[in-house]
Parts: C-alpha cells; sequence; structure tokens
C-alpha cells in the first residue's frame, strides 16, 4: 500500500492513495489552516468507521442477512499533551434491515473488532475502544 501527501499552502494538504483517489487535508486557522478540509485525526477516525463498517457489511451479507443499511457513529476522547493520541473511542453501530438476527449483528461487530478491523486493532494499542450496537427493523 502507498499513499502521498502533498503540501499546497498554509496548512492545507492533499492526500492521494495508491488507488488514485485523493483527499484535502486542513488544520484549524489558530494553527494557520482556513477550514478547507478535513483534519488528519478526523481522517483516522474516518477511517476507522470505514474499517469496521465494511468488515460488518461484508460478514453480514456472507452470512445471509437482509442488511439494508449500516452506520457508525464515531466519539473519541485525545490526550491532553502531545501527542495527543485517541485516549478512548466509542463506536454506535445502526444497522438496518429486514428480519436481522441480532445475534449474527453482535458477532459481526465482534469479529470486526477482534480480528477483521486493523484500524480497530491498531487504535486499541492506546485507546479504550467501546461499541454498542443498535438494529433497526424496516
Amino acid at each position: 500500500m502507498k499513499a502521498r501527501v502533498k503540501w499546497l499552502d498554509h496548512m492545507t494538504f492533499v492526500g492521494e492513495a495508491g488507488s488514485g483517489h485523493a483527499v484535502v487535508m486542513d488544520g484549524p486557522p489558530e494553527h494557520g489552516g482556513r477550514n478547507v478540509g478535513i483534519r488528519p485525526m478526523e481522517m483516522m477516525l474516518l477511517g476507522l468507521g470505514g474499517c469496521t463498517a465494511f468488515d460488518v457489511v461484508h460478514i453480514l451479507k456472507k452470512a445471509r442477512q437482509p442488511v439494508i443499511d449500516c452506520e457508525v457513529r464515531l466519539e473519541a476522547e485525545r490526550a491532553a499533551d502531545p501527542p495527543a493520541v485517541f485516549t478512548a473511542i466509542h463506536l454506535r453501530y445502526l444497522v438496518r434491515g429486514r428480519g436481522l438476527s441480532p445475534a449474527q449483528v453482535e458477532r459481526a461487530v465482534e469479529l470486526s473488532a477482534q480480528k477483521y478491523c486493523s484500524a480497530s486493532i491498531m487504535l486499541a494499542k492506546t485507546a479504550d475502544i467501546t461499541h454498542e450496537v443498535e438494529i433497526e427493523e424496516v
């Protein structure tokens, strides 16, 4: 896997992944940014959300569960002093479908957290990661 990050101006950077997709990152005005892009640590939190959501949907589809939608809402706390690593992250999974097995959904979340989600397992080295699951019948 390869990526590159290029400084544009002020505190604005463009990151390009090996897949060719790009994203703009910027800092807050109090640190010289212009607020034109996502913060790098927000990107990391989004990466965790995307990684685990991908796993959960993939596992549920593989188990032939009738999943229609999956949303992960994340809240994180960071250390007060540099390096301001994540110290706590809470993930709230909102999984929608018709006739989903609660046990299967819980199992998918557990498998993601403990086995498949590289981002979750990496961030768990510094952060206490917790989760909750809400299933909505549609």
